[in-house]
C-alpha cells in the first residue's frame, strides 16, 4: 500500500471517529433548526445593512451604530442558541483532535519520531502562516 492509500484509509478512520460524528450529526442539527437559520439569515441581513450604509460617501454615523447594535445582538442571540452551543463545542472538540493529527503529521514529516510528539503542549495548529518556526 502506498502513502496516499494510508491518507485515503486515514481519512475513512477520521469519519469514522466519535469526535468526528458528533461534530457532523451537531452541524445537520444546526441545518435543521428553524429558528437557528432565521437568526442567521436576519444576522446576515443586518450585516449587509451595515455594509451598505459604510460603503455610502457621507454615511450616518449614528445609523451604524443602531445597526452595529443590532448585529450584535444577532450574533449573542445566535451564540446563545442551545444547538449553536452544542456545534462549537463539537467543533472545538474536532478541531483538537485534527491540530494533534497534523501536529503529529507535520513533526515526523521534518524527522521526528511520530511516537514521540507530545501533542500534548504544543500550540501548534499545523497552519505555518503566522509561526515562527518549529526548529
Amino acid at each position: 500500500m502506498n502513502i496516499i492509500d494510508l491518507a485515503r484509509e486515514f481519512g475513512e478512520k477520521i469519519q469514522q471517529n466519535e469526535l468526528y460524528l458528533k461534530f457532523k450529526i451537531a452541524s445537520q442539527i444546526n441545518d435543521e433548526d428553524e429558528n437557528l437559520q432565521d437568526l442567521i439569515k436576519n444576522f446576515n441581513l443586518k450585516r449587509i445593512n451595515v455594509s451598505n450604509e459604510l460603503s455610502k460617501t457621507n454615511h450616518d454615523e449614528e445609523k451604524i451604530k443602531l445597526l452595529n447594535k443590532e448585529l450584535q445582538k444577532c450574533y449573542n442571540d445566535i451564540m446563545k442558541n442551545e444547538n449553536m452551543i452544542n456545534y462549537n463545542k463539537a467543533k472545538a472538540e474536532f478541531d483538537e483532535l485534527m491540530r494533534k493529527i497534523n501536529l503529529i503529521i507535520i513533526k515526523s514529516a521534518n524527522g521526528e519520531n511520530p511516537q514521540d510528539v507530545d501533542i500534548s503542549s504544543s500550540g501548534c495548529s499545523g497552519e505555518c502562516s503566522g509561526c515562527a518556526g518549529c526548529h
